[in-house]
């Protein structure tokens, strides 16, 4: 049966709380670094997928990024893309240590905004020998644009962030809008959207819902499609016509520079972080990915 462990791990000079999944049987087996949605907790997504991957086999580890959940780190849940990036590698540096893996095989699994975290750690570490990416939200400036007003929106949310870091670099407060709502037009995501609102979902105590506003120039700037040319691992994506811009994970499919698979089903973007069939789907094609792609040596 699968076991989860509550673990801890140093990231520079802050320390990040995780769990373990890991399987029964003798080990060691192959290692996967989990991470979920942005402003995400290992509760929402992160911790199902690595369970799923644990059942099937593999030694998984979901953790609250810097800032976030249970790990320490100020400004709190402040989204920073190259600091994700960070903590990845740190995570990575975790599980190749841990006695239960085989360090020689690991790889990593993105759902949504974590494909362009995963990605960004990939491309300079080839410790991370594959990767699979589910429901992957992938932009660049340009679909940011499209995404968020066009030139006028994004130069709005800009000027906001601008406002709110002089706020914060003055006083040490830090703005926040909420990262879901349908009713407050500042929210990152201005939308009712079910799994982020309804308790028995994605709606849990541990995620706070907010976001720091100063965080925009970070989000809108992160270009992830620019990365695919320089990844040479095997890369498998996960997607629907209905998730997260399609377009962009079509234009990072095509300039991946290594082997890569494409899988297409059905599904919104909020299906697959916990709904049936999209989760077992998603999980099954991850993990026969990662069995053909991180094969004993």
């Amino acid at each position: 049966m699968t076991t989860v462990q509550k673990v801890k791990f140093s990231a520079g000079d802050v320390a990040l709380t995780g769990n373990l999944f890991l399987p029964s049987g003798a080990g060691p087996v192959p290692g996967i670094v989990v991470a979920g949605t942005w402003t995400s907790v290992k509760e929402l997504m992160a911790d199902r997928y690595a369970e799923r991957l644990a059942d099937r086999g593999f030694a998984a580890l979901s953790f609250d990024f810097t800032g976030y959940g249970e790990s320490e780190g100020e400004p709190r849940d402040y989204e920073v893309p190259e600091r994700k990036v960070r903590d990845i590698n740190h995570a990575v540096t975790f599980l190749a240590e841990h006695p239960a893996v085989d360090a020689g095989r690991l790889g990593a699994l993105g759902v949504c905004a974590a494909a362009m975290y995963m990605s960004g750690n990939a491309v300079d570490d080839p410790r991370v020998r594959s990767l699979a990416l589910v429901a992957p939200w992938l932009h660049d400036p340009e679909i940011c644009r499209e995404v968020y007003g066009g030139e006028e929106g994004v130069a709005g949310k800009l000027a906001d962030a601008a406002r709110a870091r002089a706020k914060y670099e003055a006083t040490g407060e830090v703005e926040y809008v909420p990262v879901v709502s349908g009713s407050d037009p500042r929210a990152a995501m201005p939308f009712d959207i079910d799994f982020y609102l309804n308790p028995d979902r994605g709606g849990l105590p541990q995620w706070p819902n907010r976001f720091a506003v100063m965080a925009w120039p970070g989000w809108l700037g992160y270009d992830s499609i620019s990365l695919a040319s320089r990844l040479t691992q095997p890369v498998l994506l996960v997607h629907s016509e209905n998730a997260a811009i399609p377009d962009g994970a079509r234009r990072f499919h095509a300039a991946l520079a290594g082997p890569k698979e494409f899988v297409w089903t059905e599904g919104d973007q909020f299906a697959f972080y916990d709904q049936e069939p999209q989760v077992t789907t998603a999980a099954d094609a991850a993990a026969a990915h990662f069995a053909r792609t991180l094969p004993r040596e």
